[in-house]
């Protein structure tokens, strides 16, 4: 079979919907209000689905995956916002070099954990 997709949007959930759609917006997504409930953000061809529904178990396991196309220039970018000063919970772990690659992680403030890497290897 041929997949023929277009996108893939994952949906995560938030503690706080208020915060988060704030935390993302200052992350540099654009947000789409599609319900009082749930948003769509998106950069470039790439998003994701926020909702206003927490689940702590879900919330807890939920990672996404962004890749970059330069790790250290995308950090120092992040960096930069002072997330962790601005919104209780956010943890940014700086890069750490991999088999693969790069990556270095984000936990927004429901504690979704994202990683940005780029890889080193064919994927």
């Amino acid at each position: 079979m041929e997949h023929r997709g277009k996108s893939i949007r994952p949906f995560i959930g938030a503690k706080s919907y208020t915060v988060s759609r704030q935390f993302y917006i200052d992350l540099g997504f654009e947000e789409i209000i599609l319900f009082e409930n749930m948003s769509y953000f998106k950069s470039n061809n790439l998003g994701f689905y926020l909702q206003d529904a927490y689940i702590k178990d879900w919330i807890d396991n939920t990672m996404v995956f962004l890749e970059v196309e330069d790790v250290a220039t995308f950090y120092n970018e992040i960096l930069a916002l002072k997330l962790p000063s601005k919104y209780i919970g956010v943890k940014l772990i700086p890069i750490r070099e991999q088999p693969w690659g790069s990556e270095f992680y984000l936990h927004d403030p429901s504690g979704v954990l994202w990683h940005f890497g780029a890889f080193n290897i064919e994927k």
